[in-house]
C-alpha cells in the first residue's frame, strides 16, 4: 500500500499495507459519513437529497478524467473506484448483501441487511423518502451528500461564475475543510451517533462486523476526492495534517464518552455495552495450564481494579500526548478528568456516567483550542515527542491504542516529510522501525507489546534525531 495523497512520498511499506487493508475492510462494511441532517431520523421537511446522478454529468464530475482546471471532474470515477479505498463508500451497500452481511443479519434476526435501518444509516446515504429528489437511490451506497449535504440548495448554483466558497456554504454546502465539521460528520459512523442505524453494538460484532477504528487523517487522505493545487488554496486553506489528526482524536474521544453516558448506549439489560470496551482486555486466549499465563498488563493511566475491561482508551492515549505537546495550559485537566473516568469504571455505573461527562467537555474544550491554533513549524516534533515519552509510551498495553500510535507517527512523519523538515531518503530509514511496529500489531490474535513499544522507540528516536 503506498500512501500518496496531498503529496506523500510514495514510500513502501508492506506492513502498513497490511494494516491499511484491515482499515479498508472495515470501511467497506462500515463505510458511511454521515452528517446529522442526512441521520434516518432526521426530520421529514428540509433540503433535498437529488442523489448521485446529479453530480455525475461529463461536465461536472462524471468525466473519467478530468484536466483540472478548477476541480478534477473525475470524482464519480474515484469514488466508485472497486478496488481502491476511495471506492469504499460507493461499496457501502453492495457489502450489506455480501455473504458476510447476510450472515450478520440472519444472526441478528433483524431480516435483510439491504433493507434493515441498523445497517441503512451507515451503509448509504439514508433520508426519509420526503426528502429524496427524482434521481435519489440508497442503493448508491454512501453518496456525495452524505459528507457535503443535501444538494437541493446548492446543486444549482455552485458551479455559476459568480459562486465562491462562501456562496456555496451560505446555500448548504457542508465545509469539510473545517477538521471540527469534518471530524464530526466521520465519526456518525466510523465510532457512532444518535442517528437511527449510526451504533455498532456489541452484538452486531459478535455476529461479525469488524471492529471500528478511526483515525481522521488517514481517513482523509484514503478518500481524498480533490487535488491542493494553487486554486484550492485560493479558495480553502491548505491541510494541516497535525491539526487535522490532533482534531480527530479530541473528537473522537468527545464522541465516544458523549454516548457511553447516554442510558441507551451504556447499558444493554444488566450488562454493559461491551462496544466502549477495549476488545483485547477479553479476547485473548483462556489457557488452564500448571502455570499462570498473565492476559492483563498494569497500565498506568488506567487506574482500574485488577483485570476489570478497560474502557477502549485509544484516542484518549493520543489526546493525552497531544494535550501535553500543543495545549499545555488544557493538558492537566484534561488527564486529570481521563484518570477520574478510569477509576470511576471501577465504581458504579452512575458515577462512570458523570465521569464520562466531565472527560467530554474537556475533550471538546480541547478540540476548540486546538482547532484554533495556528500550527508551528515543530508540531509534528513535539507531538511525536509526547507520544514516545515516559508519561504516554507504558500505556500502550493494549492494541487498540498500540495502532493509534503507529498510525500517528506514520501520519507526522509524512507530514514532516512534506513540509520539507524531513528528507525521502530518511524517512525511508525510519520506517524499518516504523514497519516493525505495524508487524507488531498486524492482528489482534499476534499483538506483541514489547516489541510494538521497543520499534516505535527506535522510530521515534529516529525522527527526533533529526530535528
Amino acid at each position: 500500500m503506498e500512501r500518496r495523497a496531498r503529496g506523500w512520498p510514495a514510500v513502501r511499506s508492506d506492513t502498513h499495507g497490511v494494516l491499511v487493508l484491515a482499515l479498508i475492510a472495515s470501511f467497506a462494511i462500515l463505510a458511511s459519513v454521515t452528517q446529522g441532517p442526512s441521520a434516518a431520523n432526521a426530520q421529514s421537511s428540509g433540503p433535498r437529497y437529488e442523489g448521485v446522478a446529479s453530480c455525475a454529468g461529463s461536465t461536472c464530475h462524471g468525466r473519467s478524467e478530468g484536466n483540472g482546471a478548477i476541480v478534477r471532474q473525475d470524482e464519480i470515477a474515484t469514488w466508485q473506484e472497486p478496488s481502491s479505498a476511495s471506492g469504499a463508500h460507493s461499496r457501502a451497500y453492495s457489502v450489506l448483501a455480501s455473504r458476510r452481511g447476510r450472515q450478520i443479519a440472519q444472526t441478528l434476526g433483524i431480516g435483510a441487511a439491504t433493507a434493515a435501518p441498523a445497517c441503512l444509516g451507515c451503509h448509504a446515504t439514508y433520508v426519509p423518502q420526503s426528502r429524496r429528489g427524482a434521481r435519489f437511490h440508497t442503493s448508491d451506497g454512501v453518496g456525495c451528500e452524505s459528507c457535503h449535504g443535501p444538494a437541493q440548495g446548492w446543486l444549482q448554483v455552485h458551479y455559476e461564475k459568480a459562486a465562491s466558497h462562501a456562496s456555496n456554504l451560505r446555500a448548504g454546502l457542508v465545509p469539510l475543510e473545517r477538521p471540527q465539521v469534518r471530524a464530526k460528520i466521520c465519526l456518525d459512523c466510523h465510532y457512532g451517533s444518535t442517528g437511527t442505524g449510526q451504533f455498532v453494538t456489541h452484538s452486531m460484532m459478535a455476529a461479525g462486523h469488524p471492529r471500528i477504528s478511526f483515525e481522521l487523517d488517514l481517513f482523509s487522505s484514503l478518500q481524498q476526492h480533490h487535488d491542493e493545487d494553487a486554486d484550492y488554496i485560493r479558495r480553502k486553506p491548505r491541510t494541516d495534517s497535525v491539526r487535522l489528526w490532533a482534531v480527530g482524536q479530541a473528537e473522537a474521544v468527545a464522541r465516544a464518552t458523549d454516548l457511553f453516558a447516554r442510558p441507551q448506549f451504556g447499558m444493554r439489560g444488566m450488562f454493559p455495552e461491551f462496544y466502549f470496551y477495549d476488545c483485547h482486555s477479553c479476547h485473548r486466549p483462556i489457557t488452564d495450564g500448571p502455570a499462570r499465563r498473565l492476559t492483563f498488563e498494569t497500565n498506568p493511566g488506567r487506574p482500574i481494579p485488577f483485570a476489570n475491561p478497560p474502557f477502549n482508551d485509544e484516542n484518549i492515549i493520543m489526546l493525552s500526548a497531544v494535550s501535553r505537546a500543543l495545549a499545555p495550559s488544557a493538558s492537566a485537566a484534561f488527564n486529570d478528568a481521563s484518570l477520574a473516568f478510569h477509576r470511576a469504571m471501577g465504581r458504579d455505573r452512575a458515577s462512570a456516567q458523570q465521569a464520562a461527562t466531565v472527560l467530554r467537555d474537556r475533550a471538546r474544550a480541547l478540540s476548540n483550542v486546538l482547532a484554533a491554533r495556528t500550527s508551528g513549524g515543530g508540531d509534528a516534533h513535539e507531538v511525536i515527542a509526547a507520544i514516545a515519552s515516559r508519561a504516554t509510551a507504558p500505556r500502550f498495553t493494549d492494541y487498540a491504542g498500540s495502532v493509534q500510535a503507529v498510525m500517528a507517527v506514520d501520519t507526522l512523519l509524512n507530514a514532516l516529510v512534506r513540509e520539507g523538515r524531513v528528507t525521502v531518503g530518511a524517512a525511508a530509514g525510519i520506517r524499518t522501525d516504523i514497519n516493525r511496529a505495524y508487524a507488531a500489531v498486524a492482528a489482534p490474535e499476534t499483538y506483541r507489546p514489547a516489541e510494538f513499544r521497543g520499534a516505535l522507540a527506535s522510530a521515534t528516536s529516529a525522527i527526533g534525531s533529526l530535528r
